[in-house]
């Protein structure tokens, strides 16, 4: 069977491709990023070939040494490593140079790009795992209230037209008013900073977090993902609710996310590209 390559960012999203694929008897040809990619991928994936952020010529090659054609790319790079710290390979300068902007979406259609100068074709990121993408309506027991319903219809616009400048994906409302934005620092970060935006003008954090797909999302990168380490943050935090965009969306664990956002007291539930409506 032909070979899956495996471009591994940070999290268990690639693990779950990883072991995803073996179940299904495809074999993986895993690359990760030391200091980024966890190295339990290597159980997973029956080895891991280490490359160091900024090469290109190096990992195309030994993709194309093993036989592949199809790729992954899974988990998240912090864009930040792109401002410092990166000695790119010749390869990469060059494309680099060649961009109109770092926006994260132009990068990674890039690389892409030149992936396929080397007849490598990067597939969607859900690639054996559609099955856990959320599904419409909700996921928990629990229900929006319609303040959070009000908070979340709101929120999905405001997160539509940040996500549509390649900005973030998520935003924070809390009692019709938009908390916090997510910017480079990732989801997680966001809505630990909305709370305490919160605290600090000394509410209680009621949050409603919304994460949406892109406008025009590329299902081959930066896929929306929530997981238990998020939500075990987002219980800390003070949210009470999280709408998803519903097909467009990976929450890992899935059953016992459910559970455990039942027994935190946050309503979870998946939305259409168009959102919520009251």
């Amino acid at each position: 069977m032909e070979p899956l390559g495996l471009v591994a960012g940070s999290g268990r999203f690639p693990l779950l491709v990883a072991q995803e694929a073996g179940r299904r008897g495809v074999p993986v040809v895993a690359l990760g990023i030391p200091g980024v990619t966890d190295p339990a991928l290597a159980a997973a994936a029956g080895g891991v070939t280490w490359f160091k952020l900024g090469q290109l010529d190096a990992p195309i090659k030994i993709l194309k040494e093993r036989g592949v054609r199809k790729v992954v790319m899974a988990g998240k790079v912090q864009h930040v490593s792109l401002f410092g710290g990166v000695l790119p390979d010749w390869r990469a300068a060059k494309l680099l140079l060649g961009l109109k902007d770092k926006r994260t979406d132009t990068i990674l259609r890039a690389v892409a790009d030149e992936f396929a100068k080397d007849g490598l074709e990067f597939v969607s990121s859900a690639s054996y795992l559609e099955h856990l993408l959320a599904p419409a309506g909700p996921l928990t027991a629990k229900t929006f209230t319609k303040e959070e319903l009000a908070d979340a219809v709101l929120g999905w616009r405001a997160a539509k037209s940040v996500a549509g400048f390649d900005i973030g994906q998520t935003v924070v409302v809390q009692g019709a008013a938009i908390v916090a934005v997510e910017g480079m620092e990732g989801t997680d970060a966001c809505v630990a900073r909305a709370a305490a935006l919160a605290r600090a003008l000394g509410r209680e954090p009621a949050l409603v977090v919304v994460k949406v797909a892109k406008p025009r999302q590329d299902f081959r990168f930066d896929l929306p993902v929530v997981g238990l380490d998020s939500l075990a943050r987002f219980r800390a935090a003070g949210v009470g609710a999280l709408a998803l965009e519903a097909g467009s969306t990976l929450v890992f664990d899935r059953e016992r996310f459910a559970r455990d956002a039942d027994a935190a007291g946050i309503a979870v539930a998946g939305f259409p590209p168009e959102g919520p409506v009251q």
